[in-house]
């Protein structure tokens, strides 16, 4: 006996919505209903293509970045003079300086370690342009008044708060995920890392350049009893300064953009919880690669710019004088601006996240075993291999920084939802803040120990550093389908 229902023709639309084809539909209404529901389909491929083809806000990001830079102004400004400023702050022996410095730097990042996911569930609740202009302008102040600081508990107490209001970074990576697409985010965080690495530079520079300006420039600063008085306030004024203003500017032009659910799906659908988030698929895994990218950049700058460079050879290090430190620097700059502006956005286009995220974790090994095998050539009086094959090996290898671009795309994509990334960013920088809280110490330590007992040759702390390096080559085989990042494929015409 014939059915009395119309054939259809089973399709995607029959899986999402079961119910327009019941029983009691007549021809007509099934017939409307399938049109509505190809209109449906189309529109909702049309309005990704239109994403998908959306440029980058030119205005947009460059105010993000711009606020990048802060946060790392702010973090390394201090570094040229907190060591002098703690010595004729609280009247210490020299021996007992570096202890202090540590314990400040430690502190600054373990505050942020605390806050961290409560400012990202702050963004994903309250909106990201709030928590971004209240965070830099409290750093901007923290910052600001440090160099007033006429006791050591006044150090700590003042680095702390810059540390407390370490919000701001959170949303900027969230804010630049939010105004780009999958298409323009890998162009977007190249400039995003690049002006991170500008404000590097610009805080020591600032901080050194303007620490004492009554000593440094008497002509300009020497009459001025202020300064004489408080020799590090123009330094720490200048980079607050450069908070204050990114708050204003934030607060005046950039744009809000956590897309905020109707009442309706907000009162269905709590937000999901920090937990929640932990366990979801994928995520475990592309937080354990962040943390690990972010512990090998850290471990290896803390080892090699204030420690390895310097020390002698027979020591195990180059024994590079100033000039030479900041030659290398330089190029290693410049090397990284390279490979992050023009190098990245191609690649990533054709090998996707990935791809660039298991080359740079398998060149990570031969990177690091890089430093020994060139203190074996300076031990040996082979300078010339060494001036061949060092700088090379520096500038080239400084490639393996794409990993933290990678990494941010990878969390980006393993993000269960648009509403959570402010919270699995704020996960990601948790992460970040404790391992800046003890690896600099450790490997920098191990350095130390190795250097003065000359286990290894003094080449104790690369052997640690390669084998952290060898466990990011076993585990990124483990990267979800999800953060892949793959270039979609154009779609073969019939």
């Amino acid at each position: 006996m014939a059915s009395s229902q119309p054939k259809t023709t089973k399709s995607a639309a029959d899986e999402n919505t079961p119910l327009l084809f019941a029983s009691d539909a007549s021809p007509a209404t099934q017939a409307n209903e399938e049109v509505a529901i190809a209109k449906t389909i189309s529109n909702g491929i049309n309005d990704e293509t239109e994403d998908e083809g959306k440029p980058l806000p030119a205005l947009q990001i460059f105010l993000l970045c711009y606020a990048r830079m802060i946060e790392p102004i702010a973090f390394f400004g201090i570094f040229p003079f907190i060591n002098k400023m703690i010595w004729e702050t609280g009247g210490l022996k020299e021996e007992d300086v570096g202890f202090y410095s540590g314990l400040i730097e430690s502190l600054f990042s373990l505050t942020q370690m605390l806050l961290m996911i409560s400012w990202g569930r702050a963004a994903d609740r309250i909106g990201r342009k709030p928590v971004l202009v209240f965070s830099l302008g409290g750093i901007a102040i923290a910052t600001a008044v440090f160099g007033l600081s006429k006791a050591i508990w006044q150090m700590v107490f003042f680095r702390c708060c810059a540390g407390i209001f370490a919000g701001s970074i959170v949303t900027l990576r969230t804010m630049i995920t939010e105004n780009s697409t999958p298409k323009t985010q890998a162009r977007a965080f190249s400039f995003f890392a690049f002006t991170g690495n500008v404000g590097i530079f610009l805080g020591p520079l600032l901080g050194g350049g303007l620490s004492n300006p009554a000593d440094q420039y008497p002509k300009i600063f020497g009459q001025i009893a202020f300064f004489k008085q408080y020799p590090y306030a123009l330094s720490t004024f200048a980079t607050g300064s450069m908070g204050a203003i990114a708050a204003i500017i934030c607060g005046l032009f950039i744009k809000e953009t956590l897309v905020r659910k109707d009442k309706n799906e907000a009162a269905g659908a709590p937000p999901m919880k920090t937990w929640e988030l932990i366990k979801t698929p994928g995520v475990p895994t592309v937080l354990f690669l962040y943390g690990h990218v972010m512990l090998l950049g850290m471990a290896y700058t803390a080892v090699v710019c204030p420690v390895f460079w310097f020390t002698q050879p027979k020591l195990g290090g180059y024994g590079f004088t100033p000039i030479q430190i900041s030659m290398f620097l330089a190029g290693i700059g410049v090397s990284q601006a390279f490979w992050l502006l023009v190098v990245f956005p191609p690649l990533h286009h054709r090998y996707g996240t990935g791809g660039i995220l298991r080359g740079c974790l398998y060149v990570w090994p031969i990177f690091l075993a890089s430093a020994p095998l060139c203190n074996i050539f300076l031990r040996n009086g082979w300078t010339t291999a060494f001036w061949i094959t060092a700088p090379i090996l520096q500038i080239g290898g400084s490639g393996v920084a794409m990993a933290f671009t990678a990494a941010q795309l990878a969390l980006n994509d393993i993000s269960p939802s648009h509403q959570t990334l402010g919270t699995l960013n704020a996960l990601a920088l948790t992460i970040t803040s404790g391992i800046r809280a003890f690896a600099p110490a450790l490997y920098a330590s191990l350095f130390a120990i190795g250097a003065r007992t000359q286990i290894l040759n003094g080449h104790m702390v690369w052997v640690a550093l390669v084998a952290t390096a060898l466990l990011g080559t076993v585990t990124v085989s483990y990267l979800p389908e999800k953060a892949e990042g793959k270039p979609k494929k154009k779609p073969v015409e019939e």
